[in-house]
């Protein structure tokens, strides 16, 4: 394990789905299970199957070779072994975090970025096999690999069934999408879900998502190659300060909430808008909304985090690698390029890699 006088707690890194994923799907559930399928494009794509329809992409089986191409059209390392980004693994993916200097990792879904099935069945039985998969790799992981529960969001019952299991297998965090079908996540539906987060102390991470087919399908256009800034990240930033607007924070004040992989920069935009609407409401609006809200986001390297922190506070900011994707989002150096970083002292440095993660996930 890395020593570096502290623990180095990744707030964003994922698990690839395989087929594997679904071996916990047996008796009547085994029906419901995903398949893969090859496109026919060029280089052909692996599209994930779910009830007949296409329900999302898998991220590609990439060469060392393609990755170190990728890495440095980008800038960014992203460089990872299969093995360890797909859970085959777990001793591999182990000795990766040692070589970047990473103790604990909290590990996302990579499928659940859209929704996954209109079928509350279907959902149920796609979450309950992903869920005792994470189980199963936090029983392997040394207590260095913790994770995001999914649960199924249109069976509430089977949610909080869901969220005690995977409380009991590891899991410090229950994931929820900007927008759940055809609502957005401050919905009263969702407070029982929120009861038994505070109940069970899991966090709530917003990770960028989109779970609302016609809101996908009116936004994704191929004259746009930027699409999932509008469709994924957008909403992240939205469901943040609608969260600072809604009577949620008050109503559950010991309830913790990470916005992830949405980078941080929008910060100090959002507060002032929130700012801004309480004084108008003649509201009070907090002297810190982050910190008496218990709201925490990530940032990138590439963000200007001396200045987030002047706007933001020190204390409630987090890093993450987005181990195991290829996107814009991705650094798997993130924490030795954040370590070299100028303009923030040693003790932002140790929050943000080590306390501030710790307070968001409930790690001792």
């Amino acid at each position: 394990m890395p020593s570096n006088g502290f623990q180095v707690v990744d707030a964003d890194a994922h698990v690839v789905e395989t087929l594997r994923t679904w071996d916990y799907m047996d008796g009547p559930e085994a029906q419901f299970r995903p398949n893969l399928l090859l496109s026919q494009e060029s280089p052909p794509k692996r599209y994930w199957q779910v009830d007949g329809k296409i329900r999302g992409l898998q991220p590609q089986s990439l060469s060392e070779m393609e990755l170190e191409e990728r890495s440095r059209r980008s800038g960014k390392n992203i460089v990872t072994p299969q093995a360890a980004r797909e859970m085959d693994d777990v001793e591999l993916r182990l000795r990766d975090m040692d070589r970047l200097g990473i103790d604990i990792q909290v590990l996302h879904n990579t499928l659940w970025i859209e929704q996954v099935t209109e079928r509350p069945e279907i959902e149920r039985a796609m979450c309950r096999s992903w869920n005792r998969w994470l189980g199963e790799i936090w029983k392997q992981g040394q207590g260095r690999l913790r994770w995001s529960c999914v649960p199924p969001w249109m069976s509430l019952d089977a949610a909080v069934e869901e969220m005690n299991f995977a409380k009991e297998n590891g899991a410090v965090a229950v994931t929820m999408r900007p927008i759940e079908g055809n609502r957005t996540m401050i919905d009263p539906y969702f407070y029982p879900i929120l009861e038994e987060a505070v109940r069970l102390d899991l966090a709530i991470v917003v990770h960028i998502a989109n779970a609302n087919p016609g809101i996908v399908d009116v936004m994704r256009s191929p004259y746009d190659p930027g699409t999932a800034f509008g469709l994924f990240r957008i909403p992240t930033v939205a469901a943040c300060h609608a969260l600072m607007m809604s009577e949620i924070p008050t109503r559950f004040p010991e309830l913790r909430w990470g916005f992830i992989e949405a980078s941080a920069g929008w910060v100090p935009w959002i507060i002032t808008e929130a700012k801004n609407r309480y004084n108008g409401a003649g509201r009070r609006f907090p002297d810190n909304v982050l910190s008496e809200y218990n709201i925490y986001v990530t940032c990138q390297t590439d963000d200007d985090i001396p200045y987030i922190i002047q706007c933001a506070g020190e204390d409630n900011i987090v890093i993450g690698t987005d181990y195991g994707h290829f996107d814009p989002s991705s650094e798997v150096d993130a924490i030795s390029v954040f370590r070299e970083m100028s303009g923030m002292s040693e003790v932002a440095m140790r929050k943000i890699l080590s306390d501030n993660p710790k307070a968001l996930y409930g790690l001792e």
